[in-house]
């Protein structure tokens, strides 16, 4: 994507679109990083060509990472937070750090995948004993961009491994787990500059000269958050995509065991802000289940499909979309309705009604995080903001604003490339000031749709206690 800055709007396009497809190799699911690169390098050799480039910012995914020898070389492909192999991680890492210690410390939530359950899962590896250096999957792209090697920090908080009252690494608690703290390098904040651009990449992608590499909140949800268009602190906001992160912006930490027990997690944000969160399985679980129809051969449009799911039924049959069973890849739709007969409903039985289930359930799910949000922070919720590739779902987007009983303004829907620019403007000085300012400018760049609530709360009420009967 590429962004321009003119009287105070902001024009964002995009230049190159590519796939990432992870490979399963031996068993192990792995990202094919190279590849992303590959398409790093096109994105911005095509953005050469369009104009003159002022800065370069690289935002991603959380919590998977490379390995680095003593040469700077990757010892072999990352694995990808779905690969499954930290099953058994947590019980051995809270065998040694209780939950209620590690959330203190950390104030991440518990989730299978987080860092420091795959690394715990490597503790024997001969791979992670040979590693000089980990670096995050943005960083490793930064790294070979730049050659500079650092960890930006908003990802980092997302490792399970920074301290949050301190914001360094935990290394005694590394230590305690027998993860080697030598391998984590110094940490960078957003707004900063990692680097310029090396000067093969520079003769490789047609640039004119090296153009700086600008540290953004590198963990995609970060840069998303600053693209929300809010005005004012009460706002809750929910970043969709594969993943639902919603939450609040906080100025410090949450770390109490109310906190810990309803899940919420203490990410940082840009300009010191801490993302309080909860993750909700997001669009995966469609995603998973427009893929498994094609694969048996169903011809379902999706656009028409979604038209047609919002003249189902509401509220027929809900799912937990957290439930584990629904991690993996695989066939979702027969994984849905055994969940709906486990909690004693009656299935879908078209992909229509699938995706009026799944829509229906994700809305719920946005409810009870907002709420929680709501009240473990002391936050007066007054509007809440989907951002990301949900807000052009409006069924998704009105059933949200119907489940929370509040107002939801839709978009932007590039929130994380919004961010991503606004911050690297900032740096520029095509910006000044904080949060609010860089908001201005995305609200005034951005087409945002509101949705006000309709019906009666207590039928979302009664369809949440569905979801937690088990059936005789």
């Amino acid at each position: 994507m590429t962004g321009s800055v003119s009287d105070g709007t902001l024009r964002l396009e995009e230049v190159h679109r590519f796939p990432n497809l992870p490979v399963r190799v031996r068993g192990r699911l792995r990202w094919d990083v190279l590849g992303l690169f590959a398409g790093v390098l096109e994105g911005i050799r095509q953005a050469a060509q369009a104009g003159p480039v002022a800065s370069i910012g690289v935002d991603g995914w959380a919590v998977d990472y490379a390995l680095l020898d003593s040469d700077g070389e990757m010892l072999g492909n990352p694995l990808h937070y779905r690969d499954g192999r930290t099953h058994k991680a947590a019980a051995r890492v809270q065998a040694t750090v209780s939950a209620s210690e590690l959330y203190a410390r950390t104030g991440i939530q518990f989730l299978p995948f987080n860092t420091i359950y795959q690394l715990a899962s490597a503790a024997e590896a001969v791979q992670l004993g040979s590693a000089s250096t980990l670096l995050l999957v943005p960083d490793l792209v930064a790294y070979w961009l730049t050659g500079n090697i650092a960890i930006e920090r908003t990802n980092a908080s997302t490792t399970q491994l920074l301290d949050a009252r301190t914001g360094q690494w935990a290394v005694d608690l590394m230590e305690r787990l027998g993860i080697p703290s030598r391998i984590f390098p110094a940490l960078v904040e957003p707004g900063s500059r990692r680097g310029k651009l090396s000067l093969d990449i520079v003769a490789d992608v047609g640039l004119p000269d090296a153009v700086p590499v600008v540290t953004v909140g590198s963990h995609d949800t970060a840069s998303a958050v600053v693209a929300v268009p809010a005005r004012g602190r009460n706002f809750a906001y929910i970043a969709t995509g594969t993943w639902s992160l919603v939450g609040v912006e906080l100025a410090a930490p949450l770390l109490s065991e109310a906190s810990r027990e309803a899940n919420f997690t203490n990410e940082v944000g840009v300009d010191g802000t801490v993302r309080y969160l909860r993750n909700v399985m997001g669009l995966w679980v469609l995603q998973e289940c427009l893929r498994r129809w094609r694969k048996a051969g169903l011809d379902v449009d999706f656009e028409d499909a979604l038209h047609r799911a919002a003249e189902v039924t509401s509220l027929a049959a809900v799912v937990d979309v957290d439930d584990p069973a629904l991690m993996a890849p695989g066939d979702m739709p027969e994984r849905i309705g055994e969940l709906c007969l486990r909690t004693g409903q009656t299935p879908p039985t078209s992909p229509v009604e699938t995706i009026r289930c799944i829509l229906d359930s994700l809305a719920l799910a946005h409810r009870a995080a907002v709420a929680d949000a709501a009240r473990l922070s002391g936050l007066e919720v007054e509007t809440v903001h989907v951002v990301g590739g949900g807000a052009r779902n409006a069924l998704l987007c009105q059933l949200t604003a119907d489940a929370c009983g509040l107002a939801v303004e839709a978009g932007p829907v590039e929130a994380a490339a919004l961010g991503n620019v606004l911050v690297q403007a900032r740096a520029a000085g095509f910006i000044q000031g904080g949060l609010d300012e860089m908001r201005a400018v995305g609200r005034a760049s951005e087409i945002i749709r509101r949705y006000e609530p309709r019906g009666d709360q207590r039928v979302w009420s009664a369809a949440a206690a569905r979801i937690r009967k088990t059936a005789p």
